[in-house]
């Protein structure tokens, strides 16, 4: 079973940067997407950033030029990079992937997989 663990989380001030990472483990066959998204109190979980296996990457609005998703494939983690934070970023983020796993048995064979960490609590805030 992958897991994803998060850390990075954590109270930082109006403009400040946090840097949050996702690392994933298990029996990974192949990762192709790891993204971040974020859930906010009596909101749904949005979409904040993500990056696929080629490299192409997707972000929210409200974050495009403030954050940086990148991944490092070798260690299977994915970063999020967070500039000039704003209260409105406050938010639990969740780390999510999905791709191919073993799944073990009488004879190991690959499955599909989409997992989410446990989230990590991002407070902006003077």
């Amino acid at each position: 079973q992958v897991q994803l663990v998060e850390s990075g989380g954590g109270l930082v001030q109006p403009g400040g940067s946090l840097r949050l990472s996702c690392a994933a483990s298990g029996s990974i066959v192949r990762i192709n997407g790891m993204g971040w998204y974020r859930q906010a109190p009596e909101k749904q979980r949005e979409l904040v950033a993500a990056v696929t296996r080629d490299g192409s990457i997707n972000y929210a609005d409200s974050v495009k030029g403030r954050f940086t998703v990148f991944r490092d494939s070798a260690k299977n983690t994915v970063y999020l990079q967070m500039n000039s934070l704003k209260p409105e970023d406050t938010a639990v983020y969740y780390c999510n992937a999905d791709g191919v796993q073993w799944r073990s048995g009488v004879i190991s064979v690959p499955t599909d997989f989409n997992v989410w960490g446990q989230g990590t609590q991002v407070t902006v805030s003077s």
